[in-house]
């Protein structure tokens, strides 16, 4: 590792490839990573960028934890998703950062979340009833990647606003948060077409629907700020955070930490549950365990945040579903400083993207990488972990700050609905592939049957 980094073109020039391979460059990656020993330099087609690729746990735990300092988010964060979604705990650096996440962190504590458990409990439930029973009754099939989504989007809602706010105005916070990530994700995988997203109108679109968005936050935000009564949720918590010297979050920062949360806890989850349903559901052996481990860790009762620690192999479940199907499966950064880990030389200015998908399945960190095996977070073998090889939730000191409340969420939907269902796929199995957006999503959807158990 101490010659010279290889460096090798990231697409084709094929037009009849190309357009494959921009749609899911994972395979490539994979090649490439193997094929050079974890760790390359790829050139990006049609510009002079470049970018290291590495899914060495080393390297990744050097530049996420050990140095993390000398590493900031790279210059395609800065100029796409900051305006996009403001400059929140997501996007934001250094001091600024710094001081975000110290006065936020209590209001994700565990201890914190035992409202917002109840609230979700109370959407899971609607959500079986609306969709499950329905469906159960119709016999009919849907795509369990769309209902996830629409689900997590309304249990972020209701965990941040409460119960106030009208549903239609969260539906449309929610078309606003989908199409402006589409359209940013275009932006970032092809920065050609940025000249056409203008002359189509695209961009425009962009621009109004991100404004409308804001428009709503701020009405919410604003009603809350003028109401005497106080609340339970995550807007509540905001709003009463004090800075080291007593100051409160100014509108802009409520602003933006509320798209934070929208944005970072929305979709991630949504795709973890429709990943882990899809791989429970192809996986008898699995569900059996499952289905009746719920039932003794919970010994009849229906889960609460008090119990929930009991589900352990409904953990490992969610865990291993995450190994195989990481929803931030890429995590970038760019070093300030010219650094050196391993041998290898780190240019300052260079964006280093650490392959999550791929070290996740990784044969030297993992047995049988490509096996669904939820035995592998069990409390004895989580210990023969290679440190950083397993982190869906990223590391070091911007570890996911809302990891508790994520877990808490899919250990809910996890356990509430195979207790009372059983899903069978409709898609052939293997037609489901994967879609790297933003998030690891399941290509052309996941559409199952559901019936009561």
């Amino acid at each position: 590792m101490k010659n010279k980094i290889p460096t090798v073109n990231l697409f084709s020039f094929n037009p009849f490839k190309i357009k494959h391979e921009i749609s899911n460059p994972i395979p490539l990656f994979l090649r490439s990573l193997k094929k050079f020993n974890g760790f390359l330099i790829v050139k990006i087609p049609f510009s002079s960028k470049a970018t290291y690729l590495t899914d060495n746990p080393n390297v990744i735990r050097h530049v996420l934890q050990k140095n993390n300092r000398n590493y900031t988010k790279s210059k395609l964060v800065r100029e796409n998703v900051v305006p996009q979604i403001g400059n929140g705990l997501l996007t934001s650096e250094g001091d600024y950062w710094l001081k975000q996440r110290r006065a936020i962190q209590p209001a994700f504590h565990r201890g914190k979340l035992e409202y917002i458990s109840q609230v979700m409990s109370d959407e899971i439930k609607v959500f079986m009833d609306d969709v499950l029973e329905k469906n159960a009754h119709s016999e009919k099939s849907f795509c369990i990647d769309t209902e996830m989504m629409h689900l997590a989007f309304k249990l972020v809602s209701k965990s941040l606003f409460g119960k106030d706010p009208e549903d239609d105005k969260l539906d449309l916070i929610g078309e606003v948060v989908s199409f402006g990530q589409q359209y940013q994700t275009k932006r970032i995988r092809m920065p050609f077409l940025k000249p056409w997203l203008y002359i189509t109108g695209q961009t425009s679109k962009n621009e109004k629907m991100k404004k409308l968005g804001q428009d709503l936050l701020m009405e919410i935000i604003s009603l809350r700020q003028k109401s005497s009564e106080k609340k339970d949720d995550l807007l509540q918590m905001l709003i009463d955070t004090e800075y080291e010297d007593g100051s409160k979050m100014s509108n802009q920062q409520l602003l933006d930490e509320s798209l934070i949360i929208y944005v970072a806890g929305h979709e991630t989850t949504a795709i973890a549950m429709a990943w882990a349903i899809y791989l429970i559901t192809t996986h008898p052996k699995v569900e059996s365990k499952l289905v009746q481990s719920i039932s003794e860790d919970l010994k009849g009762e229906e889960p609460s945040f008090s119990n929930l620690r009991n589900l352990t192999y409904t953990t490992q479940v969610i865990e291993e579903a995450m190994r195989l199907y990481p929803p931030a499966w890429l995590v970038d950064r760019e070093a300030i400083n010219d650094d050196e880990v391993d041998g290898i030389k780190i240019k300052k200015g260079i964006p280093i993207s650490c392959m999550i998908y791929s070290m996740h399945r990784h044969s030297d960190f993992w047995e049988n990488p490509n096996e669904f095996d939820p035995e592998r977070f069990s409390p004895k073998n989580k210990k023969k972990h290679i440190p950083f090889s397993y982190i869906p939730f990223g590391g070091g000191p911007r570890l996911c700050i809302g990891n508790n409340f994520a877990m808490m969420e899919m250990q809910l939907i996890i356990s509430m609905i195979f207790q009372k269902y059983k899903f069978d796929l409709v898609s052939e199995k293997d037609s489901i592939d994967i879609q790297p957006m933003i998030t690891l999503r399941p290509k052309n959807g996941i559409r199952l049957k559901v019936s009561k158990r």
